[in-house]
């Protein structure tokens, strides 16, 4: 194979040696076959299929022949190539080339900064920007968007238009500018451009509003530092891409389209370790805009299709992005020219306290047990244009698996629309400065395991809710309620919203492997976070597009070729793709279809001046806990370990219990031992603490 040593798994990412060695190896073809000006826009690996996985899995001799997957570009005579090479032997060698006609590929970041060079070059926009008393071109700042509702035929992106008032680190949001240049990509050139003012633009907002800690002129003076502190280093170990943490077993993966990618998950439970997720990951996110004025009907970015995660994603800093004792992993990708593009620290992987994981005080003895938890984290953080999303994978040592995504970054801004006093769509985060509402709609592609050691093939997916007993003999007293399960059989009948009233969460069963005491089958349940589906209408072409926002699950039956909600290629299509039309089939999805989850979910930004002029997080994701899965508490089994760092601090008594509210408190006993729970000892008037006060700390009061 190209370089042996770098391959320690079938799902390991390309190495450095193996892009360049595609590089090449398509390079060649490309002049044998007489195309011009290659371009590429993916090299990557092309993951091997479920079945070999598995196989492989039961037996290390079925190791997958190793492939990569190419997408190159030749304008004119060739503009989109699928590419697949074998790069198992000594070099590369393709074994097909397919030209893919009427789609085009994902705006990679040269992209994006061509698409820039082309607009600040452009007569017609140096015009446009004179009118308006720009001249230095090293201030104005050019934001490249997909195009939604493409204006003209091309492979376009459209820039939204800003300027650096003075500095080249000022806040460019502060400072919109009201024309809009439309880029063709292979022509290399401005095709369109939208002028809602004409030329009589309005004044430009010039009020400066930053964020970059050189143009920061006041700071908090009694902030003290935080630190995590490991004296015995972190709980995990790493084996290559293999993480083993507190009986959890997680393989990774990273793309240019998903980012980060969980394989293989699985919990030891009694020397066993037992399947939980296959594989998961996001597939897809939209973020339509609600202000239907020309040409803000065109603002709606899908961003893992059009852009690609791991493409954007970031270099992670040392005690910013992450803290405690860190384990970065590198991103392997490449740029256009077909070289290496290397993002280091491009994954953190670290430990972190997670409050109380379960108590219970014994309130006649005054004895209590408290286990705080600690999850293990795996996050990246990608940059798109103005947005930074970070994605976090929590891991719970009671089982439980949380997505979170925290969103900050930058409010894409725009001067008020033509007429317009003050915005309908949006909240003027400056005097000029209009932010509009948009909507933040993900998608995560979730192929479960439970317990099945055929990858999830013989699951099935149930939807649980809360009902009350209507009056009648079994609810003589008006209390009464259960939990109704639904077992949902087919695509049409798995296609869900969620009720927030009646708790509605979904199950993934495994009718072969079942709890010792209830009988019933081991199961996790996916827990929504609520929140509206896509608002545009069924008519748009957001909605055509962007069909998986509508629900918040879906449920098809697990085929290779169905990985993306919105389909293969996403950057300027007019939908029928995905979802919209995999779910048209109706397929059973019962067990033995290997069921996949699409849980869909998100936030709506009704825009805060507080959001400027950089947006605090918001966070939207899901929970993934055990039902019936493990005999009882996973979490039983956490040592009591109290926590000797932590120290009494503001006026805390040191040998007496400092008396809350409640009663309770925690600190050490007149005897020097551990008080954890209901209070033991005197008040400061020497009457005794709510009645259970002994005047000593008990000795079997355990907590962490």
């Amino acid at each position: 194979m190209v370089k042996a040593s770098s391959y320690g798994h079938p799902l390991d990412a390309l190495s450095a040696e193996e892009i360049t060695a595609c590089s090449k190896a398509c390079s060649a073809y490309a002049e044998q076959h007489e195309f011009d000006a290659l371009r590429f826009n993916v090299i990557s690996l092309k993951e091997p299929t479920k079945a070999e996985l598995l196989a492989y899995k039961s037996d290390r001799s079925k190791t997958p022949s190793r492939k990569a997957y190419c997408i190159v570009q030749s304008f004119p005579k060739s503009p989109v190539n699928e590419v697949y090479l074998d790069v198992s032997g000594s070099k590369a060698t393709v074994t097909s080339w397919k030209q893919v006609d009427g789609v085009e590929p994902l705006a990679s970041p040269d992209d994006c900064l061509l698409a820039e060079q082309i607009a600040k070059a452009d007569p017609k926009v140096r015009e446009q920007l004179k009118l308006r008393g720009v001249t230095d071109m090293d201030l104005v700042a050019c934001d490249p968007w997909s195009v939604h509702m493409v204006p003209c035929e091309g492979r376009l992106i459209q820039l939204w238009m800003y300027y650096r008032n003075g500095d080249p680190d000022d806040n460019h949001y502060a400072h919109p500018l009201d024309f809009i240049p439309v880029v063709d990509l292979n022509l290399k050139k401005v095709v369109h451009m939208d002028k809602p003012h004409q030329d009589k633009p309005p004044k430009m907002p010039m009020e400066n509003y930053n964020y970059h800690h050189k143009l920061v002129n006041e700071w908090r003076t009694d902030l003290k530092p935080l630190n995590v502190d490991q004296p015995k280093g972190p709980s995990f170990q790493v084996e290559g891409n293999l993480i083993k943490w507190q009986k959890w077993q997680i393989r990774t993966s990273f793309n240019y389209r998903e980012g980060l990618v969980l394989h293989n998950v699985g919990y030891e439970d009694q020397g066993k370790v037992r399947a939980v997720v296959h594989r998961a990951s996001l597939v897809e996110m939209a973020v339509p805009y609600g202000d239907p004025n020309a040409p803000f009907q065109r603002k709606c970015a899908f961003d893992v299709g059009d852009y690609g995660l791991g493409f954007c994603a970031n270099s992670l800093a040392l005690g910013c992005d992450c803290l405690g004792h860190i384990k970065y992993f590198d991103a392997v990708l490449n740029d256009s020219k077909g070289e290496v593009m290397e993002i280091p620290k491009a994954v953190c992987l670290h430990e972190e306290d997670a409050g109380v994981l379960w108590k219970h005080m014994d309130y006649r003895t005054g004895h209590a047990e408290v286990r705080r938890s600690r999850r293990l984290v795996l996050s990246f953080i990608s940059t798109v244009v103005n947005y930074e999303y970070a994605f976090y994978w929590y891991f719970y040592q009671d089982g439980t698996i949380k997505y979170e995504i925290k969103l900050t970054g930058e409010l894409s801004t725009n001067p008020l629309s033509f007429g317009e006093e003050s915005p309908e769509y949006g909240t003027l985060v400056m005097e000029g400065v209009n932010a509009q509402h948009h909507q933040h709609m993900f998608c995560a592609r979730l192929d479960m395991a439970v317990d099945d050691q055929e990858g999830g093939k013989g699951l099935y997916v149930s939807e649980v809710h809360a009902e009350a007993l209507p009056e009648g003999p079994k609810n003589p007293y008006g209390n009464g309620f259960i939990a109704v399960e639904t077992p949902l059989t087919s695509e049409a009948k798995a296609a869900r919203v969620a009720d927030g009233s009646k708790g509605t969460y979904w199950k993934v069963n495994n009718p072969t492997s079942r709890h010792p005491s209830t009988g019933k089958p081991v199961a996790f349940k996916l827990i929504p976070q609520g929140g509206p589906t896509l608002l545009a209408k069924p008519y748009s072409l957001i909605a055509k597009r962007g069909l998986f926002a509508t629900k918040h699950l879906w449920v098809t039956p697990h085929k290779e070729e169905e990985r993306y909600a919105a389909g293969d290629w996403v950057l300027q299509a007019e939908g029928s793709a995905g979802l919209e039309e995999w779910t048209k089939q109706d397929r059973s999805v019962e067990a033995g279809s290997d069921p996949i989850l699409w849980h869909c979910f998100g936030l709506t930004h009704i825009v805060r001046p507080e959001d400027f002029p950089v947006m605090p997080v918001e966070s939207a994701g899901f929970t993934l806990k055990p039902v019936g899965f493990f005999r009882g508490n996973p979490g039983i089994d956490i040592p009591y370990q109290p926590n000797a760092a932590s120290k009494l601090c503001c006026g805390s008594a040191n040998g007496q219990a400092r008396v809350e509210a409640n009663g309770q408190a925690n600190g050490p006993g007149a005897n020097g031992s551990s008080v954890n729970g209901q209070a033991h000892g005197h008040n400061a008037s020497g009457s005794p603490v709510n009645g259970h006060a002994n005047g000593h700390g008990d000795d079997h009061s355990n907590g962490v």
